[in-house]
């Protein structure tokens, strides 16, 4: 399934916790609409986001300093939230990694719908 809404036209968000969490998106569009108000409070953030950086948000896949393993993981809720960061339209496929390449330290971070590799993956790699 694909998770998708146009800037110029963002939803509400729902009212209850379980609409917006559990829902059919898995809280993207509530991820991807606050990037979109982040962006606005933070205009830096927003520009090294747009500079293809992967800076570290309240969700896993930002990356700090480059690891030795040279990648990490991320959730797809961080990619939501960069999408929003860049001003893009949200365009998430939730069966599928996404691989993204900080521009500011070269580390790869894969983006994937799987919690349980998330929970697991060790990314001290120090």
């Amino acid at each position: 399934m694909r998770v998708e809404c146009r800037l110029d036209q963002p939803p509400a968000l729902p009212s209850s916790f379980k609409e917006l969490w559990q829902g059919p998106d898995k809280g993207l569009i509530g991820c991807w609409l606050r990037g979109i108000e982040k962006a606005s409070q933070d205009p830096d953030l927003a520009a090294k986001a747009k500079a293809d950086e992967l800076p570290v948000l309240a969700w896993k896949g930002g990356v700090e300093k480059r690891l030795k393993t040279g990648f990490k993981l991320g959730s797809l809720n961080y990619l939501a939230t960069w999408q929003g960061l860049r001003g893009e339209n949200l365009n998430i496929d939730l069966e599928a990694e996404v691989d993204l390449r900080c521009s500011r330290t070269g580390m790869l971070v894969t983006f994937t719908p799987s919690l349980e590799r998330l929970m697991t993956a060790d990314d001290s790699g120090e």
